[in-house]
C-alpha cells in the first residue's frame, strides 16, 4: 500500500471525524440516556464503528484516482487517464529538434510522442512544414547542428511550444550523438519554467492537459532513482513559482498513466499542495 496505515495525514483527518462523531454521540446520549448494562455494548459498537471507518478511509486513500488542488487561484487536477482522450489543449513532449521520425531510434513507437505522430497526425510532412513555419520567438531558436546524421538539425530552447490544432508540442529532451534523450536536473527545472511561461502565452483561456513530463524514457543525469511522484511534485512546485495562472473555467490537468498510479501517493500530493 502506498499510503501507510499510520499515515500522519490520514490519522489527522480521522481525528477530526472522531471529534464530530463523539460530539454527536454525546448530544444523543444527553437526550436519550442508556442504562448501565448497555453502556459496555454501546462502547463496543462505537469502537468497532470507528475502526471500520478508519479502515475505509485507509482503503479510500490508497484507491484515490484523482485530486484537485488550488494554487494561487488556479485549479490543478491530478488524475489517472489517457492524454489523448482529454478535451481542449493536450501537451506532447518532443525532443529539442522537434523530430517526427518514428523508427524506434529517434522516436519510440510506444512513446506518447510516437503514438501521437503515428495515430493522430495524418501527414507528418505537413507537420514538419507547420513546425518549420511556426512563428517562434527568436530567443527560442538555437543553433543548427550540421553534424547530426539522422533527424532534423535545427535546435530549439527547451520548453519551446508549437501549437498544432488541439495539441501543444513542446521541446522537452536533449539528444546525444546516439539519439538518447537526456536532461540534467537544472535543465529539467529550466525546461519547466520556460514551459509554463510558454503555456501562459498560448493557452488562450483553454484548459491544458499534460502527462508527467520526464516519466518516460528520458534520462535525468544523476537522478536514476527519481520517481514519477517526485517529478509530479516538481511540476506542481514550478507551476506555483511561475507566472502561469489559469482563469476559470480553464484549469491544468496532469495525467497519470494507469500503470503508474499505483506508485503515486495522491493523498500526499493533495496534502502538500505546493509540490514540496
Amino acid at each position: 500500500m502506498k499510503v501507510k496505515f499510520n499515515d500522519k495525514r490520514l490519522t489527522e483527518s480521522f481525528c477530526v471525524q472522531i471529534s464530530v462523531l463523539s460530539a454527536f454521540a454525546t448530544l444523543i446520549l444527553a437526550f436519550f440516556p442508556i442504562s448501565k448494562e448497555n453502556q459496555i455494548l454501546f462502547g463496543v459498537i462505537f469502537f468497532l464503528s470507528i475502526t471500520i471507518l478508519y479502515l475505509l478511509d485507509w482503503v479510500k486513500a490508497n484507491r484515490l484516482k484523482s485530486i484537485e488542488i488550488k494554487i494561487e487561484g488556479s485549479i490543478v487536477c491530478v488524475k489517472e487517464g489517457d492524454i489523448f482522450k482529454e478535451k481542449e489543449l493536450k501537451v506532447i513532449a518532443f525532443n529539442e529538434y522537434f523530430d517526427t521520425q518514428v523508427d524506434d531510434q529517434i522516436i519510440s513507437k510506444s512513446s506518447l510522442n510516437g503514438i501521437y505522430i503515428k495515430h493522430f497526425v495524418n501527414n507528418p510532412s505537413a507537420l514538419d512544414k507547420h513546425i518549420e513555419d511556426f512563428p517562434f520567438m527568436k530567443s527560442n531558436i538555437l543553433d543548427v547542428n550540421n553534424n547530426r546524421k539522422a533527424g532534423k538539425k535545427q535546435r530549439y530552447k527547451l520548453g519551446t511550444i508549437v501549437v498544432h490544432g488541439d495539441y501543444l508540442l513542446t521541446a522537452f529532451s536533449k539528444f546525444n550523438e546516439a539519439n538518447e534523450a537526456h536532461l540534467t536536473m537544472p535543465e529539467y527545472l529550466g525546461f519547466l519554467i520556460n514551459f509554463w511561461d510558454q503555456i501562459n502565452t498560448v493557452y488562450a483561456n483553454k484548459s491544458v492537459s499534460t502527462p508527467i513530463l520526464g516519466s518516460g524514457i528520458t534520462r535525468i543525469k544523476g537522478h536514476k532513482g527519481i520517481s514519477d511522484e517526485d517529478l509530479l511534485k516538481i511540476m506542481i512546485w514550478t507551476f506555483r513559482v511561475s507566472e502561469m495562472r489559469f482563469k476559470h473555467p480553464a484549469k491544468l490537468t496532469i495525467i497519470i498513466h494507469p500503470d503508474k498510479l499505483k506508485d503515486i501517493n495522491l493523498l500526499d500530493i493533495k496534502s502538500t499542495k505546493n509540490g514540496f
